[in-house]
């Protein structure tokens, strides 16, 4: 079954910089471009907060200097920016005008991007549902909580997008919208100016069309040498034979068992990989870290303006005030416990394969959805891609996830590329017929 392709039309960053690099009066067009896009769909898609004025967009392109080439980036409207109102989609910063931008969107802007406008987050990157459709099927979630972020890049919008993970915000949105997304190695990229949720967990996420284009994306923010170069080993891949967690529904079962045939005819290997007991341990462990964090980042909202905030986060934060010290302290001791048995699990492997989300985007707008598959490799700060090309049953995007281990980044978008052409050169007629 087909994808509903109502606005879906994501646009390859590196087929956009061959214009914009030859012709450096391509990126004014090429902004116009995106703005005129943003007025064709985003009343549907309603995926931006807010919108480049058309003379500051060009003035911008006009002077971009640097690899990004004046191509056009949205940015989740969890990071401050000093040319547009950042409003952490909570009502209580309505019309906040920060004074500086988050150290990402100076990145950006300093390699050339073209910032074009804000993208919707759920309320301060929780997870309450937003107002954002899916691209591909608009009767869907796009996610959470960069929601935004993926359907923009999903609809054309932009062909990179920035947005966030504290649990499964970047990937699996990218799952639901059918666009690769990439959380680097905690750490990788800059929080600074990003409104804070937890702490210890917090990474800064990107999404493109592709995941050669997120690879790029991510060697030019974070000065590391990650673009994918496609010339080492065919990778060996570690499957699940279990999760502690939810597990696939058949839909998403299917779709990996279809990336692992795609994988192995490429000349790719898989191997089963059994979780020990101490993953189960890691579920607890991060919503206990992630609450009490939580409560002391929002403590001024909650204190303040706790009418204002959503039923889901004030009774989410009600519960995380009953989180005390000594209980958090354990939860930390318990992730630095397994970050170093971390290498248990990649014997023998060189990534981990899974599903990048339960199933399908769900119907309706009321959940953004399970982060199941994504919380516990948030909590271990490893690198995740998730690997568009492949629908479910019911005609929506899942993804394919690829886990490398800490600061491994270079090693996963490989893998993940690998996986990925795999996915669209090695199918078979009757698999390629779900794409």
């Amino acid at each position: 079954m087909t994808i509903a392709h109502s606005f879906y039309r994501p646009l390859s960053a590196h087929a956009l910089l061959q214009r914009t690099v030859r012709d450096p009066q391509e990126r004014g067009r090429l902004v116009l471009e995106s703005l005129a896009r943003i007025q064709e769909v985003d009343a549907e898609v309603r995926a931006m907060t807010a919108v480049a004025q058309r003379d500051t967009a060009l003035a911008s392109a006009s002077a971009a200097a640097g690899p990004l080439a004046g191509l056009p980036v949205a940015v989740k409207d969890i990071f401050d920016t000093s040319d547009f109102v950042t409003s952490y989609g909570s009502p209580i910063y309505e019309g906040h005008q920060p004074k500086s931008d988050a150290a990402i969107v100076t990145l950006l802007k300093r390699n050339g991007a073209v910032v074009v406008g804000k993208t919707v987050t759920s309320e301060f990157a929780y997870m309450a549902p937003t107002v954002t459709r899916n691209p591909c099927a608009p009767g869907r979630t796009a996610g959470g909580s960069s929601s935004g972020s993926a359907a923009a890049v999903a609809a054309g919008i932009a062909p990179f997008a920035i947005g966030s993970q504290t649990g499964g915000s970047t990937i699996r949105p990218a799952s639901y919208c059918g666009v690769a997304g990439f959380k680097p190695s905690f750490g990788m990229l800059p929080t600074v100016g990003m409104k804070c949720f937890s702490w210890s967990f917090d990474t800064v996420g990107l999404f493109a069309a592709g995941v050669r284009d997120a690879a790029f994306l991510a060697q030019v923010l974070s000065g590391r040498s990650l673009a994918v170069q496609g010339n080492g080993q065919p990778p060996v891949f570690g499957v699940p034979e279990t999760y502690p967690w939810t597990e696939p529904s058949a839909n998403a079962s299917g779709v990996l068992d279809t990336a692992i045939r795609a994988t192995e005819r490429a000349g790719g290997r898989v191997r089963p990989v059994r979780f020990g007991s101490w993953m189960a341990e890691l579920i607890a462990a991060h919503d206990t870290i992630q609450s009490y964090e939580a409560w002391q980042a929002l403590g001024f909202e909650f204190d303040r303006y706790r009418a204002q905030l959503s039923p889901m986060l004030f009774a989410f934060l009600a519960r995380a005030s009953n989180v005390d010290a000594a209980t958090y302290a354990s939860a930390c001791a318990a992730m630095s416990a397994a970050r170093s048995r971390l290498a248990e699990l990649f014997e023998g492997v060189t990534m981990l394969l899974t599903p990048s989300a339960p199933d399908e985007a769900p119907e309706g707008l009321a959940s953004t959805g399970d982060p199941a598959f994504n919380r516990n490799w948030t909590l271990l700060g490893c690198p995740c891609a998730n690997v568009p090309g492949l629908t479910g049953a019911r005609g929506a995007p899942i993804g394919v996830q690829v886990i490398g281990r800490p600061w491994d980044d270079a090693r996963c978008l490989e893998a993940a590329a690998f996986v990925e052409q795999a996915i669209m050169a090695k199918a078979t007629p009757g698999e390629r017929a779900a794409l």
